[in-house]
């Protein structure tokens, strides 16, 4: 039941994160004016603005002049009610539902962050930034609801580990990294170290492995060279992500290898 709820909260939600891709980064209001079509300006109606069916029903066209609406619009409302269900399920089987609200928080914000960081090559501080204070308050609330510290305690050395490591790594190399990889790290390493130690290396570390294999990929194929600029955002969303699911299940693989 939880999971069918998240899945139609995150349908609502994804609607609203394709306000805030397209409009953060301009430094535009998330509130006014309302959704309209970007090629005649005209406001899209209520009865389209249902996520993934109004774009079916418009056929991916604007009603009033025709023309065509990306098919990313109805991508990020599917993907973000899919990964809200895929969350609920998961913090339901850890027995962490009451931490449930701080996931969806990350899970939105980083959608929105890793998608402007692969067009716009930013990490827009009026993302970042705000999402310390709500995933502290959020997962303050669920220590409390559960009456167990550690976890909460843990969030905040993991956030200050993974910072620390990223600035480290910022210093050393400033041209590898920039300083919004440094201002997500830590908020990474917060809702990773909420759950575990071994989430939180496995999500922390596991961006550099997908940040190497792409850029393989993206040299096997031809389609960049060493120079070429790929941001380093959505491996560290995809990482995190991949590691509330899978760190678990990894870690007690890797302490069954023989020595």
């Amino acid at each position: 039941m939880v999971p069918l709820i998240a899945l139609l909260f995150g349908l609502a939600v994804g609607s609203f994160l394709n306000v805030v891709i397209h409009r953060v980064p301009r430094q535009e209001s998330v509130v006014r004016p309302a959704s309209r079509c970007p090629g005649c300006g005209r406001p899209i109606r209520s009865r389209h603005n249902m996520p993934v069916v109004g774009w079916l029903l418009l056929r991916g066209r604007c009603a009033d002049c025709g023309a065509p609406i990306s098919v990313r619009y109805p991508l990020v409302e599917l993907g973000t009610g899919l990964l809200f269900a895929a969350l609920a399920w998961r913090l339901e089987r850890l027995d962490q539902l009451p931490a449930l609200p701080a996931y969806l928080w990350f899970a939105a914000a980083g959608l929105a962050l890793a998608l402007i960081d692969l067009e716009l090559r930013i990490l827009p501080n009026a993302i970042v930034l705000p999402s310390y204070p709500v995933v502290a308050v959020l997962l303050t609330a669920s220590a409390a609801w559960q009456q167990e510290w550690w976890p909460l305690a843990r969030a905040g050395l993991g956030a200050v580990a993974l910072f620390g490591f990223f600035l480290l790594l910022v210093l050393v190399a400033p041209a590898g990294m920039g300083w919004g990889d440094v201002k997500l790290a830590g908020l990474i390493g917060a809702v990773l170290g909420y759950l575990s130690w071994s989430a939180l290396v496995i999500g922390g570390f596991g961006a550099f492995v997908l940040g190497a294999v792409v850029g393989v990929a993206v040299l096997a194929t031809g389609r960049g060279g060493r120079r070429t600029a790929i941001p380093f955002g959505p491996f560290m969303i995809a990482a995190a992500l991949l590691a509330i699911f899978f760190a678990e299940p990894v870690a007690a693989a890797w302490t069954r290898l023989p020595a």
